[in-house]
Formats: structure tokens, C-alpha cells, sequence
């Protein structure tokens, strides 16, 4: 499959996983990102959060850039929408990071899902938690993500929390003012149109030859 990819071009590859330690161990994770510096010169990794010492493994491994989302920044709305399991315990994914930078890690992202909750509340806490950790490790390359919840069977248009195309413009242009040599990811789910313009204005990365259908 990474041969597959990358006989497209694409020089840049980033691993994925569940929240499951059983189902993709850290060993199991480490020998992907090994069979991966065969054919591509940037791997990253959005798993599970790991311990500083796991980093250091995957960074050895040859990884080099961690994204960790928050989902919400709202603690009360985070316990109400994580019942159960390891992603419940709030603290040790906000240090994610953090810990991903000890371990030697090059860059890491950030990311709230906007509409969980108050979506200009949520960005603005994205920022900030990436702007202390660029201040706290200014040798850090620090990128935002901008996932949203986007519209689904039975919603029927009554989420108050709703994101449009122009509030999700407003944020990433309010990362950009904050921090203007970060790196700003478009979801691949947003409208082919949208990514075209903000490619142009203020995102740097987008998934290229995703499919995200269920």
C-alpha cells in the first residue's frame, strides 16, 4: 500500500489510528513508520497520546510530526462526550505535545472539533494552547487543524453550535493573525470550492487522494 502511494507523487505520509492500545500497539505503530521511511521523507502520526518515552521510540522509528486534538476545550462538555476509556482523562491529552516535543519530536498540531461546543471559545483555546507551547519550545513547528462538524441524517439544522464555510474562514484567518508561520490543515470533508480559496488565502495542507466516505 505505501508503495501504491507512493508511486503518486506524494512525498509526505501520515499514519492513523483509533484510540486503541490493543488493537495498534506502539510496536505495531513503530515498524509501519520504519516500512514507511522507505518511500516517503515526512511521516507523521495522529494516534492515540503516547508517553514522552513512546515519542522518542516512534521519533527513532522515524516519525517526526504528532497531531492531537482536544475535540473541546470545555471540560464539562469533554466528560459528556468521553463516557468511558483512556481518551476520558482530559489533562493527559491536553499535555499531548507537550510530551510529543520531549520525546524529539519535530512539529505538532492542534485541533478542536468545531460545533461540539462553542466553536469560537474552542478556537480560541486551540490558539492559545499552540501559542504557549511555541513560546514554551519556540524551536517547535506548530500547525492548527480545523475539523467541523458538518451537516447529517436527523440533524435537521438545530445544532446551535453549527459551523458555516464563513465561520470556519474566520477562524483560520484568526490563526493565521495569531501565529502567521503556522501550518493550517483543510479537512479533505469540506467542499472542493472552499479548499481551492483558502488553499489560496490562509491553508497550507490539505489530504490529497482521500477517500471520506463511510
Amino acid at each position: 500500500e505505501m508503495e501504491a502511494i507512493a508511486e503518486t507523487g506524494l512525498k509526505e505520509l501520515l499514519i492513523l489510528t483509533g484510540e486503541s492500545r490493543h488493537q495498534s500497539g506502539v510496536a505495531y505503530i513503530g515498524a509501519a513508520i520504519r516500512l514507511a521511511t522507505r518511500y516517503f521523507t515526512n511521516i507523521g502520526i495522529e494516534i492515540y497520546p503516547l508517553n514522552s518515552d513512546e515519542y522518542a521510540y516512534l521519533h527513532d522509528c522515524g516519525a517526526d510530526f504528532v497531531s492531537v486534538y482536544q475535540e473541546t476545550y470545555n471540560i464539562d462538555k469533554y466528560e459528556q462526550v468521553h463516557l468511558s476509556g483512556s481518551k476520558r482523562v482530559f489533562p493527559y491529552r491536553f499535555y499531548s505535545q507537550e510530551r510529543a516535543l520531549l520525546g524529539g519530536m519535530r512539529g505538532v498540531a492542534f485541533g478542536a472539533l468545531l460545533g461540539l461546543d462553542d466553536f469560537r471559545k474552542d478556537a480560541f483555546a486551540t490558539g492559545l494552547h499552540a501559542y504557549l507551547i511555541q513560546q514554551k519550545y519556540p524551536q517547535a513547528e506548530i500547525a492548527f487543524s480545523t475539523p467541523r462538524l458538518r451537516p447529517f441524517i436527523n440533524n435537521a439544522d438545530n445544532n446551535p453550535n453549527d459551523v458555516h464555510e464563513k465561520q470556519l474562514l474566520q477562524v483560520m484567518i484568526a490563526y493565521r493573525l495569531l501565529m502567521p508561520y503556522a501550518g493550517i490543515t483543510i479537512s479533505t470533508r469540506e467542499r472542493a470550492g472552499f479548499r481551492d480559496n483558502v488553499i489560496g488565502m490562509v491553508a497550507t495542507k490539505i489530504s490529497a487522494g482521500v477517500s471520506v466516505g463511510v
